[in-house]
């Protein structure tokens, strides 16, 4: 299953004035499919045998993950972590002018790579992956000012039956009350105020070489992959150099990265 290509892709003001009101852009093929295939071969062998660091489904407790990694399926991975680190094809795509220069623009200074959020490959796996209710990364990220951007690249097709991202447009914007999320700071999806936000959702849809750019304060979800194949997205988190985060905290564990 793939999206139609795009022929005519809007400039780069634009994207940046639909980011600024939305919470989010997408660039459509921004990575070849040489790319793509390169940086899926060493995935594939990452997986096989399995290399740390990484993180299993069991261990986030999300809503159909299994209970603990004893149980079947507890050793699905959910993450390569450390991303950077692994390979010169992901630290070379990491710092790409194509990412830096949209980034000088949606940051509004020099970017800087946080080694210490996403960082990661993302691993939804069949019959074992689990949902991801709805959130904002900024919850458990701890930096002077709440102006991050993650950059998501698909390393093949998403969409909804494998567990693409969904987001709320403009949600970047929102100020909600503390009752309105539970303990762990979703979305509490029973409340009504909540339920119609919820039906604003957009699903994002993307093929392989596209990237996602999105706001750290962009509520955003994902469900199970039901197909019968690994759906496999890189994603870094980016800062601007000025914004530091928070010493003591999980933000400040391993130095930034400058993309220079």
């Amino acid at each position: 299953m793939g999206l139609p290509q795009v022929s005519a892709m809007p400039d780069l003001k634009e994207q940046i004035k639909s980011f600024e009101e939305k919470g989010y852009l997408i660039k459509r093929g921004l990575v070849s499919s040489a790319e793509i295939s390169e940086m899926r071969h060493y995935v594939e062998k990452a997986l096989s045998p399995l290399q740390a660091p990484l993180e299993y489904e069991s261990d986030v407790g999300y809503p159909g993950a299994p209970v603990n990694r004893k149980e079947e399926g507890g050793l699905t991975p959910r993450r390569l972590l450390h991303a950077y680190s692994r390979d010169e094809i992901f630290r070379s795509w990491s710092k790409d002018e194509r990412v830096s220069e949209v980034l000088g623009q949606l940051l509004k200074g020099e970017p800087m790579l946080s080694q210490s959020h996403h960082n990661c490959i993302m691993t939804k796996s069949p019959q074992f992956s689990s949902e991801t209710n709805w959130h904002q990364d900024i919850r458990y990220w701890s930096f002077d000012q709440p102006e991050l951007v993650s950059v998501w690249l698909a390393l093949g097709n998403e969409y909804k039956d494998n567990g693409c991202l969904l987001c709320i447009p403009k949600s970047h914007s929102f100020e909600l009350d503390r009752g309105r999320l539970d303990q762990f700071l979703f979305l509490r999806p029973e409340i009504e105020e909540n339920k119609a936000l919820i039906d604003k959702a957009e699903v994002i849809e993307l093929n392989a070489g596209d990237v996602l750019f999105f706001h750290s304060r962009l509520f955003h979800a994902a469900g199970k992959n039901m197909t019968d194949k690994m759906k496999w997205s890189l994603v870094f988190t980016y800062h601007e150099r000025d914004n530091l985060p928070i010493p003591g905290t999980k933000s400040a564990n391993y130095p930034s990265i400058s993309l220079n």
